[in-house]
């Protein structure tokens, strides 16, 4: 099965993981040196970033 790429900018990771305070870490595209949590909590903060934006979309209608 084919991977799926691409649902996530690299700027938006980037600045998830400043926010989360671990982009100091990154180097290069390297994520080697994250750890599993902080790769959860990136991704638990992306899912609510979206949320809340469809969320107002919503409530725009």
């Amino acid at each position: 099965m084919a991977r799926r790429r691409g649902l996530m900018s690299d700027a938006l990771k980037y600045e998830l993981a400043r926010e989360l305070g671990f982009a100091n870490k990154l180097r290069d595209g390297d994520w080697g040196d994250v750890t599993t949590r902080e790769a959860g909590s990136l991704v638990r903060a992306a899912i609510e970033r979206v949320e809340r934006q469809a969320e107002r979309r919503q409530n725009q209608r």
